[in-house]
């Protein structure tokens, strides 16, 4: 009886895993989801994603708190040199808890790209807030794929250096 439930628990784990790597389009949820940009306009990720339309879309769920996502910066920074001719654009979408560390991590750090703040109150914002589990969103960093047809290429990465994230952005050309 206990490996028939180990079995099932194990069967079940990867048709729910299976399943959340096939989303091609965003949730509702995901696109009116708000963000603000640097300069604090208000946009929703419907916005930005209208705004790069027709051309590759890395999006990075990031923050500055997240010791992965620092760790990870030089692979993501490799990533756009490798793909820096292939019109790709990449944008960071911050779960931080305060936009002061948010904007002070991008200039330290120097990332490059398109930068979004996750609305940080409790009901919208975080990991856990509209966006966070519109996108099923367990662990950051977490990169997706959007191509330039707007359906995701790839839904699931947890490291730049993933070989799905190039081979979906080599797919899109």
């Amino acid at each position: 009886m206990m490996k028939f439930k180990i079995l099932l628990i194990a069967f079940l784990t990867v048709v729910l895993s299976a399943s959340a790597q096939e989303k091609t389009i965003f949730p509702k949820e995901a696109l009116t989801a708000k963000l603000e940009n640097t300069k604090g306009r208000q946009v929703t990720l419907a916005t930005v994603l209208d705004e790069h339309k027709g051309k590759t879309i890395v999006l990075d769920v990031w923050a500055s708190w997240c010791s992965d996502c620092i760790k990870g910066l030089p692979l993501l920074q490799e990533l756009q040199k490798k793909t820096e001719k292939n019109d790709v654009v990449y944008v960071f979408l911050s779960v931080d808890r305060k936009q002061d560390r948010w904007k002070k991590a991008i200039k330290e750090r120097n990332i490059v790209g398109d930068h979004y703040f996750v609305n940080s109150n409790l009901k919208n914002g975080g990991m856990k807030g509209v966006l966070g589990k519109a996108i099923d969103l367990n662990w950051i960093p977490r990169y997706m794929v959007v191509g330039k047809d707007g359906t995701i290429k790839l839904y699931n990465a947890i490291k730049a250096d993933d070989k799905n994230i190039i081979a979906a952005i080599n797919a899109d050309k």
